[in-house]
């Protein structure tokens, strides 16, 4: 069964960053494409950015391209997000996920992390 464990996230200024991360166990994670999905409240979720098994192909929403950064280390079994020039509209519960929107049936999510952007 999967099991994914997201962490990092915090209170953050306008223009500041974080650093998530989601340790996956249970699967074999280096054979899974992986993604971030957000959901801020009241609306429904979004996919963020996703990366390839091996981690050499990235995919980015247009609203966070340029600002995050999406790695992996499969050697760890975890999956990072780099958020730089974070905005207030990035604010949200962030999830990793499996696969490549993470928003298919049959996708697993973790518990998610909260990202808060306010000065």
């Amino acid at each position: 069964e999967v099991h994914l464990v997201e962490s990092g996230g915090g209170l953050v200024q306008p223009g500041g960053s974080l650093r998530l991360s989601c340790a996956a166990s249970e699967f074999t994670f280096g054979t899974y494409v992986m993604s971030w999905v957000r959901q801020a409240p009241g609306k429904g979720p979004e996919w963020v950015s996703a990366i390839s098994s091996g981690g050499g192909i990235t995919y980015y929403a247009d609203s966070v391209k340029g600002r995050f950064t999406i790695s992996r280390d499969n050697a760890k079994n975890t999956l990072y997000l780099q958020m730089n020039g974070l905005k207030r509209e990035d604010a949200a519960v962030y999830y990793c996920a499996t696969g490549r929107t993470g928003l298919d049936q049959g996708n697993t999510w973790g518990q998610g992390t909260q990202v808060t952007v306010s000065s």
